[in-house]
Order: C-alpha cells, then sequence, then structure tokens
C-alpha cells in the first residue's frame, strides 16, 4: 500500500484538532476524511474501509474506547489499524489497547512522532492485507483442487463398477479384482481429498456448524454398529461401555452440537483404532462425568502398539502422520480435534507403547 493513496480517518469531536491533522496528513499525501464523533465513523466503516484511523479517547456520546471495542466486534471487517489520541494524562494506555488500538499519543503531540507512527501502522496494514491475500489465494486453490479431483474420481467409479458389472461385456474374474481394488484405492483417495477440503475449511473460519440437539447415545450406537464388520474382519472385539443411567430419559443424552460433524470424529477416532489393532478388541466408553462443570466423556480404547511419547506430542497437528506403516494423510485427527474445539470441548491421547492407546474426548454438558 503506497502512503500516497492511503486513506486515513480522522475523528475528534474538536473541529480545531481535526483541522490540524488534516493539514499535516494532506501533507503527506494522504486521503483524509475527517468525523466529529465515534459513531458517525461507526456509520461510514464498512463502506469506505479506512486504511487507518486516528481516533480521539475524550469524546461526549462514545469515547474512543468504546468506538474501538464496538469497531473490533464487528468481524466482517478487514484488519484497520486504530491509533488513539488523547490530551489527557489520566487516559490508560493499557486500556486503549486491550479494547483492540493498535498504538496509541498524547497531544501535544511531535508531528514527525506522529508521521512515524501512522506509516508504521500502515507498513502493518500492508503486512496483514498481504498475509490474508496469500491464504485467500491458498484457500482458492484447494478449493478449486478439490473440486476437480473429486469430479474425475467419482466418474472413474462409476464407470469401474459399471464394468464389473458386465454392462460393456463379460470380463474375467482376475480384471473384476483387479478393477474392484481401484475402486477402493479411488474411494481413499476421495475421502483423503474430502478431508483436506473439511480441513481448509475449518483453518480458514469458513466452516459453519450446525449447532442443534441430538442424541449422543444413539449416534454413538449407530457409529458402533456401521464399523462392527470391520472389527469381525478382523476377529476383534468391539463393544460400546455405556455407563450412564440405563434408567435416564433418553433425553438426558442430549448433546446440542453439529451431529453429522461430531459422527466424523467418532468414525475416525474408532476406525483408527480398529486399523491398528490386529490382535485384542477396542473398547468405547460413554459415561457423563459430574464434575464443577459437568460433561460427557467418550473415550476409544484399543490393544495396538501403542504410540511413543514422542509421535504423541504432534499426534494432532497439521499433516503430521505417524510412523506406522498404515498410517494416512496425518489430517484425520486433526479434524477431529479442530471439530471437537468448535464443540468447546477437548480431545486426548494417552497411550504406552504396546499397551495401546486411549482417545477421550470431553464435551461440557
Amino acid at each position: 500500500m503506497a502512503s500516497k493513496t492511503a486513506h486515513v480517518f480522522v475523528v475528534d469531536d474538536s473541529a480545531d484538532n481535526r483541522f490540524l491533522l488534516e493539514a499535516l496528513l494532506e501533507d503527506e499525501g494522504y486521503i483524509i476524511t475527517t468525523l466529529a464523533g465515534g459513531q458517525e465513523m461507526l456509520d461510514i466503516v464498512a463502506e469506505v474501509l479506512p486504511d487507518l484511523i486516528l481516533l480521539d479517547i475524550m469524546m461526549p456520546g462514545m469515547s474512543g474506547y468504546e468506538a474501538t471495542r464496538k469497531l473490533r466486534s464487528m468481524n466482517t471487517l478487514p484488519f484497520i489499524p486504530i491509533l488513539l489520541v488523547t490530551a489527557h494524562e489520566r487516559s490508560n494506555v493499557v486500556e486503549g489497547l486491550d479494547t483492540g488500538a493498535d498504538d496509541f499519543i498524547r497531544k501535544p503531540f511531535n508531528a514527525d512522532e506522529l508521521l512515524a507512527r501512522v506509516r508504521a501502522l500502515l507498513r502493518l496494514k500492508q503486512s496483514v492485507d498481504a498475509e490474508r491475500e496469500i491464504t485467500q489465494q491458498r484457500d482458492d486453490f484447494v478449493s478449486r483442487l478439490t473440486h476437480d479431483l473429486r469430479t474425475p474420481l467419482v466418474a472413474a467409479n462409476r464407470m469401474l463398477s459399471l464394468v464389473t458389472e458386465d454392462t460393456f461385456g463379460t470380463i474375467p474374474t482376475d480384471a473384476k479384482t483387479a478393477i474392484s481394488q481401484t475402486i477402493l484405492n479411488n474411494d481413499n483417495l476421495l475421502a483423503m481429498v474430502n478431508t483436506l477440503l473439511e480441513v481448509y475449511r475449518h483453518e480458514a473460519g469458513r466452516k459453519e456448524m450446525v449447532m442443534a440437539p441430538f442424541n449422543l447415545k444413539r449416534l454413538l450406537e449407530e457409529v458402533v454398529a456401521e464399523l462392527l464388520p470391520l472389527a469381525q474382519e478382523k476377529q476383534l472385539t468391539l463393544k460400546l461401555d455405556d455407563w450412564v443411567d440405563s434408567q435416564s430419559d433418553d433425553r438426558q443424552y442430549t448433546l446440542k452440537g453439529d451431529r453429522l460433524e461430531f459422527r466424523r470424529v467418532l468414525v475416525n477416532l474408532i476406525g483408527n483404532a480398529l486399523k491398528f489393532t490386529d490382535v485384542g478388541e477396542v473398547l468405547v466408553r460413554f459415561e457423563k462425568v459430574m464434575a464443577e462443570t459437568p460433561y460427557w466423556q467418550i473415550t476409544v480404547k484399543d490393544t495396538g502398539p501403542g504410540i511413543t511419547v514422542e509421535d504423541q506430542a504432534e499426534l494432532f497437528a497439521w499433516f503430521r502422520t505417524g510412523k506406522h506403516r498404515r498410517s494416512g494423510s496425518g489430517l484425520g485427527l486433526h479434524l477431529a480435534q479442530r471439530i471437537v474445539h468448535a464443540h468447546g470441548g477437548r480431545l486426548s491421547v494417552s497411550s504406552e507403547v504396546g499397551k495401546g492407546s486411549s482417545f477421550t474426548i470431553q464435551i461440557p454438558l
């Protein structure tokens, strides 16, 4: 952002102060809009989007502190630096910065110091805007990439399925087996692409949760039943251990959240436990913990190989793949943690090499 084109709001109830600041800043080539109060500024800021706001603290009607708080609560706005200006010794620098201002200067100010602070804040604005643009380009690229990958994968699987159904003529059994494996590989790739898209939606703040009450126990039963054939195929025991009072009304199992996203977390944790366990069992334990702040607790415990302390420290990190030969893309656990955090909960792991692992979800009632 060139300083010659930067647009600066000067907000002060004193006409003399507005005139002084306007003259000083216009000499530097800035575009200036003068405003007499905080509310006047808030009424037009979303439409004009200035590059910097010089805001007086002591104004009738609405103080600079309050105007700053209200501006920072307007979440749809891009970053706009705020320089608080005051003539009062008692004005609190800490309070000003805590409300969301970026710098603070007292009157009477030195003109060179003021202009230096203005230039510094405009450089900050330029840096933040550049980073946001790069992030936006990255997110747009990922969105387009995942869409472009999903479409041919779905089309290819549909065509391959028709081939295995002898739609285009009879093919040998060995060929059908090979095609079925290709379909399975495509499905795994499709799942990875979908997970990548979901992770980026969360990272970019574009993921919208649909929060509504649902029966947590029924969801657990549904997921366990769905994954039971995988356990049976590996000759593992998969069990749901419900420690909630069996006489409780169904409404006692209610959790307000995004059922589809929470289901994604459970499928990931239980599916991983089955994937990495070759002998023994996977136990899903569901209980209500009556602490000072009551919460639901879901623990997925397996008898797999366990996870080293070093790997546990980075287990939920972005693109952190495990050392196990069956480790995936490193996205699933990261996404699961983001979803649990979005529900106000926490996801943790406890594990010992050779003795299995336990993943625990804690969600406030």
